[in-house]
């Protein structure tokens, strides 16, 4: 049963991000081994950690188009609903990217400053394929670096059995976890290759773990070297990114992901339920919190929470994250559950309000959040699949500080300068620019600054 708590009575913790470890050493360790010995060190990392590990890394094109032919044949629906996803998500990250706007303007006469906003040339993105193969998470690391006009997408996923290979490893008794066959043709999750082909990734790479962060950021013989490394990924492939910042821009450190609700009393207690165990079923510590201002509202809930677990195929997982993480705030008002929301900053915010005055006002106050869904009918999960919103989102308080995965990540604003000689402006930079490295004792600055007048 999820616990149910008056919000005055919460310890400060619930509000601290939460840690889950460190696995730096080992990373570390892969990282610097990936950096030296390339390829090598990705085929024994494979036989290591993967079910597979291919003779090399690179899938073929033709591989990526006859999976995506193979799911328009069999899962048109799939197919479709990745399509539209993927439609919805690209107009929604080129209409970010007209916000990025290049513009000159002449601050002085005669001085003219500027920016422009410049793709990266090659942008890496890594796709989990563990227990969940994330077939939305290409299109949502994808499209946005479609929009903003990067040249080259490199896609690393772990690799699995080549159907070509399936007999002789089955015969052998591998292509396990723990038992990888190795030195067959690469491979990845069927759906995620369809994925990669429908949004336009250049090359895929049968390759995952912190080692294909490591791949990405340094290259490797066959993986190329990107700028910027997107996706998210497990505690080892969060350590690897973090350790590669600085060689290579990363889009953001995900954790476990978290949803807030606060709920007035005209919320349905079945919608409610559902959109807190569609988190709680993600990972035994991911994060269901509901806020509302009526205890019997809390109890329903709670009730629904129990009854939709029995029939939940994923019932063990969110269970446990109901259990653990998952509560239920009983606050003063609606004001009191907009503060909690803004210090516990969630991915994920629900508003599941009535329209009117009231829901007005806490969309105004709550300012900490990845993404905000407003009303009843606006489903978390929507955002998650086809929306247009970019489900990559900062979890564990950082939606303080940062938002989520969009365009941005794949742009470079830098700025210009363009003087005429003479110039009123001209002169009084120089002017002020020769002050101000007699100031701080650089002699040359000053003089480079004073040459021009």
């Amino acid at each position: 049963m999820i616990k149910i708590t008056k919000y005055s009575d919460l310890d400060d913790s619930f509000f601290i991000g939460r840690d889950f470890g460190s696995s730096i050493d080992i990373v570390k360790d892969v990282l610097v081994d990936v950096k030296n010995r390339g390829d090598q060190a990705l085929s024994e990392y494979g036989a290591k950690f993967d079910v597979s590990a291919p003779a090399h890394f690179e899938i073929p094109q033709e591989e990526l188009k006859k999976a995506a032919e193979h799911m328009k044949a069999t899962n048109p629906d799939l197919y479709n609903s990745l399509c539209y996803s993927r439609d919805l998500a690209l107009r929604f990250a080129k209409k970010q990217a007209e916000c990025f706007t290049d513009f000159e303007t002449e601050l002085e006469p005669g001085m003219f400053t500027g920016q422009k906003n410049i793709p990266v040339d090659r942008a890496g993105v890594y796709v989990p394929a563990g227990r969940f193969p994330l077939v939305s998470t290409v299109v949502m690391t994808v499209t946005p670096a479609v929009a903003a006009g990067v040249k080259e997408i490199i896609l690393c996923t772990p690799p699995r059995v080549h159907p070509d290979d399936m007999e002789k490893a089955q015969s052998q008794g591998l292509g396990l976890p723990g038992k990888p066959f190795v030195g067959g043709k690469p491979y990845a999750d069927t759906n995620i290759m369809a994925a990669a082909y429908i949004c336009g990734v250049t090359k895929a790479f049968a390759c995952g773990g912190s080692q294909a962060i490591g791949a990405l950021a340094f290259g490797t013989g066959s993986v190329p070297r990107t700028d910027v490394i997107v996706g998210p990924g497990n505690k080892f492939v969060a350590e690897a990114k973090k350790l590669v910042y600085g060689t290579v821009g990363i889009d953001m450190v995900a954790g476990p992901t978290e949803v807030f609700i606060i709920a007035d009393k005209s919320a349905n207690p079945e919608w409610v339920a559902a959109d807190l165990l569609a988190q709680a079923e993600h990972d035994i510590v991911a994060q269901p919190v509901m806020a509302c201002d009526s205890e019997e509202l809390a109890k329903k809930v709670a009730e629904q929470i129990e009854i939709q677990l029995e029939k939940l195929p994923t019932k063990e997982t969110a269970a446990q994250s109901i259990k653990n993480c998952g509560v239920i705030l009983v606050c003063d008002n609606l004001e009191q559950a907009a503060e909690a929301a803004n210090r516990k900053a969630p991915e994920h915010l629900e508003l599941a309000m009535e329209e009117g005055a009231e829901r007005d006002k806490i969309e105004k106050l709550v300012h900490n959040y990845g993404s905000l869904f407003i009303g009843h009918s606006s489903a978390e999960v929507f955002g998650d699949y086809a929306a247009g919103l970019n489900h990559t989102l900062p979890t564990s308080g950082s939606a303080r500080f940062t938002g989520g995965l969009s365009v941005r990540v794949f742009l470079k604003t830098v700025t210009t300068l363009r003087t005429v000689p003479g110039s009123k402006g001209a002169i009084a930079s120089a002017t002020a620019a020769g002050h101000l490295g007699d100031a701080e004792g650089l002699a040359a600055h000053a003089r480079a600054a004073r040459i021009r007048l």
